[in-house]
């Protein structure tokens, strides 16, 4: 039987590439439950994977309660079919959202550039009257 790999909070979140407070804010929202060596917390591949699943899901714009459901439903259904829908569904929505921010943002893009050009020739205009009265 091989042995576990265990990692402490600065291991596992210098693997991750965040902070260790990062990690306690997870364990706080009990998203992830490390094991306890002592009066040291150490964390299994398991938390270890599922702190991936968080950081992609927190990523990826899902809300903390969109990634515990997630999780809880990976733990609860061996098959993944739940789970799998259930991400399907969050994804649509997800992308749905991301369009009409996209939509917003082209529009305010749109309108800002406007507003750029309008103010170039104002002042291209008014460098130019000044040209002309120093000429």
């Amino acid at each position: 039987m091989s042995e576990e790999t265990l990692y402490t909070v600065s291991q596992l979140a210098a693997l991750l590439g965040i902070t260790a407070r990062t990690l306690r804010f997870y364990e706080d929202k009990s998203l992830i439950s490390p094991r306890r060596v002592g009066n040291a917390r150490v964390y299994t591949d398991k938390d270890r994977a599922r702190m991936i699943l968080i950081l992609r899901g927190k990523q990826l714009g899902f809300s903390l309660r969109d990634i515990r459901e997630y999780l809880d439903l990976y733990r609860a259904d061996p098959s993944q079919r739940a789970q799998t829908q259930l991400l399907l569904d969050r994804a649509r929505e997800r992308i749905q959202t991301l369009e009409a921010q996209k939509l917003a943002l082209e529009t305010t893009l749109r309108e800002l550039r406007d507003m750029e050009t309008q103010c170039l020739e104002v002042l291209e205009g008014k460098k130019r009257r000044v040209e002309a009265r120093t000429a």
